[in-house]
């Protein structure tokens, strides 16, 4: 965080509850478009804390990663229903993060394993992928070791949760996707912005996976010029040296120097 506050020119694609942009704790103009979800409404709790750990002031009591980032808010959820989406719903919302410039897009949602529009998820991850966009995913908090259609499909980043020493967490979804090409990053009692103006503590895979799409996003801010597969694999290294289940942890520092390293020398 050090490195930067973060750049406008770097769009995160947000797919997740409803966002209260009124909170106080958000950094202006972060967001965008504007929502005003009932403070009640659980979905709106989930699209709260994510978009605070990446959006917050960083002189709040819940500093926020990256808020000089700009934001794009795509709910899929229910406005009142719980933190899960269809692949028809996921499908939709990538292809409208694309759309809007983002270079980075958070999944931290549940999926729910239908036979229908898997097809379509695919092609606006595929879509995704050609247009360099990573996507980083939600593992999941069931205690398995189990894919899916999202978290197996080639173009995405599938994190996983640790504790404060980087153990994984005993409900941190595993799997073979996540272990060649995921990361973990911490996940217990991450402080964010709750709806209404408070602050709280949230544990689990989606908070594990925005913090992993704000050490992308600053190193992108750092620099914008650097190509998504250089800094893919300054995060979780090569996936043909892996063979496991368990994912490597995040380290920040090394992504941020390795988008540094290819910033081009001043012109003379």
């Amino acid at each position: 965080m050090s490195s930067s506050a973060g750049d406008p020119s770097v769009v995160i694609g947000l797919l997740d509850g409803p966002v209260d942009t009124r909170h106080p704790g958000l950094a202006d103009g972060a967001l965008a478009p504007p929502h005003s979800p009932p403070p009640d409404s659980r979905s709106a709790r989930h699209g709260t804390a994510v978009a605070g750990v990446l959006a917050a002031h960083r002189n709040g009591g819940a500093p926020g990663i990256c808020p000089g980032c700009r934001v794009f808010v795509r709910p899929i959820f229910e406005r009142y229903g719980p933190a899960v989406s269809g692949p028809r719903d996921l499908a939709d919302g990538i292809e409208d993060c694309v759309a809007a410039g983002a270079r980075i897009i958070n999944i931290s949602a549940g999926f729910t394993q239908g036979g229908l529009h898997v097809e379509a998820l695919a092609h606006a991850l595929d879509h995704a992928g050609r247009r360099g966009v990573i996507v980083a995913v939600a593992a999941g908090n069931q205690g398995r070791v189990s894919g899916s259609p999202l978290v197996s499909h080639p173009n995405v980043v599938p994190v996983t949760s640790c504790d404060g020493a980087g153990r994984p967490l005993p409900n941190g979804n595993l799997c073979a996707s996540a272990g060649r090409r995921g990361v973990r990053a911490p996940g217990v009692a991450v402080e964010t912005l709750a709806p209404g103006g408070g602050v709280s503590r949230l544990s689990g895979t989606s908070l594990s996976t925005v913090l992993v799409t704000g050490a992308l996003a600053l190193a992108w801010s750092v620099n914008p010029a650097a190509p998504a597969a250089l800094l893919l694999q300054a995060l979780s290294g090569p996936p043909s040296t892996r063979r496991r289940i368990v994912p490597p942890l995040l380290d920040a520092v090394t992504l941020v120097r390795a988008a540094s390293s290819t910033v081009p020398e001043p012109w003379p």
